[in-house]
């Protein structure tokens, strides 16, 4: 046992009080927007309920879960999810591997390009007459495909910190080519940090609706998050979300049921996150330590 001194213990407890107060802080809205979900909506709207869920009921998921738009807003994130992080990381580790590698001709200058483009872009009126021209426009393609600099940037670091240099060298010295040490040696070893790019796309690709909203007119290709904007800016829901065929509500008890579906929403879209997070966080620590920090 190591013997801490007065001004250790000192130390410690503020730190233990910090992270209490943080933890407040971050949970205190994920438990009310959970009880919010489920509580009456007039105690929600006159702050009764404040913490723990008043006069339960469920009235906001069966609405949620009765609108169609949301369950095809949903299959179209995912579908958007899955398909823009795996581009998405075909892209980043390859680049970020080139850019690692010593022996590439020119690779300050490609570097320089693109650390130029986090600080300058075309905007977005040439960006759109770009993918109209590529014909892209109102299609998946234009919300999945592209890469981001700063990751290609925390990769490249990876490569260069983690992997050595002899084992390349004693690969290459075995005949290996670069494409079989790339597939064969240098994925096996980046598994940190390739799931860690993959949380970050995939969490941008979940949360992202203002491509869709500029590239998509189709509303069958709207993602969950554009659905979700609709319910929470412009307030409203269209009918067959609001009612059944024998089921004719007041104008007052439908404003009520759309403040409790804001927050059944949040719970629905935001839920799926949650629950990847815990099995990839040892990952993410370790890898963003090692990417970002070393050298």
């Amino acid at each position: 046992m190591i013997n801490n001194t007065a001004s250790d213990k000192v130390f410690i407890s503020i730190v233990y009080l910090l992270l209490g107060i943080i933890l407040v802080v971050v949970l205190y809205p994920l438990i009310y927007v959970l009880s919010a979900s489920i509580s009456n909506p007039i105690y929600v709207g006159t702050g009764e309920m404040w913490l723990w869920p008043r006069d339960i009921t469920f009235a906001g998921y069966e609405r949620v879960l009765r609108n169609m738009d949301i369950w095809t807003g949903f299959r179209n994130t995912l579908m958007y999810t899955g398909l823009g992080t795996t581009i998405n990381l075909l892209l980043t580790i390859p680049c970020a591997y080139a850019l690692s590698r010593k022996d590439l001709a020119g690779r300050n200058i490609i570097m320089g390009v693109l650390v130029f483009t986090m600080f300058f872009s075309g905007g977005l009126i040439p960006t759109y007459l770009i993918i109209k021209q590529l014909g892209m426009l109102n299609t998946i393609w234009s919300v999945v495909i592209g890469a981001s600099v700063w990751n290609i940037i925390i990769t490249r670091t990876y490569f260069q910190t983690t992997i050595p240099s002899e084992l390349v060298e004693a690969a290459e010295i075995d005949g290996c080519s670069t494409f079989r040490l790339f597939l064969r040696i240098v994925l096996p070893l980046s598994a940190p940090i390739i799931a860690v790019m993959a949380l970050f796309y995939g969490i941008g690709h979940w949360n992202s609706y203002f491509g869709a909203m500029i590239y998509l007119s189709d509303r069958e290709l709207f993602p969950l998050q554009l659905i979700l904007r609709e319910i929470l800016v412009i307030n409203e829901m269209n009918d067959s979300a609001m009612m059944t065929g024998t089921e004719m509500e007041t104008l007052n008890e439908q404003a009520k049921i759309s403040g409790i579906m804001k927050y059944a929403v949040m719970v629905v879209s935001a839920a799926p996150v949650i629950v990847i997070y815990p099995f990839l966080q040892r990952y993410f620590v370790k890898g963003v330590m090692i990417g970002s920090l070393k050298g």
